[in-house]
């Protein structure tokens, strides 16, 4: 079976709940305040980047439900 490929976030190893879990791991490491600035900084543009991608998932799925509705409504 050959898997398909549609946008950047259904690659391989790109997970939603697993990005949850990573953001959610930032913030805790953010607010324990026990990182230097400079990795604040880090950290909090790859939480930044995490929301984008689980974002554009979100809006992808949406899509695809909405466009199952329509289906569903023109039967």
């Amino acid at each position: 079976m050959v898997k398909r490929k549609s946008a950047s976030n259904s690659e391989e190893g790109w997970n939603y709940e697993a990005k949850v879990v990573e953001i959610e791991g930032i913030i805790t490491r953010i607010e324990a305040g026990e990182l230097e600035l400079e990795a604040v900084f880090e950290q909090f543009a790859s939480a930044v980047e995490y929301l984008r991608q689980c974002e554009s998932f979100l809006q992808q799925r949406q899509q695809q439900v909405d466009l199952l509705i329509e289906t569903l409504s023109d039967e």
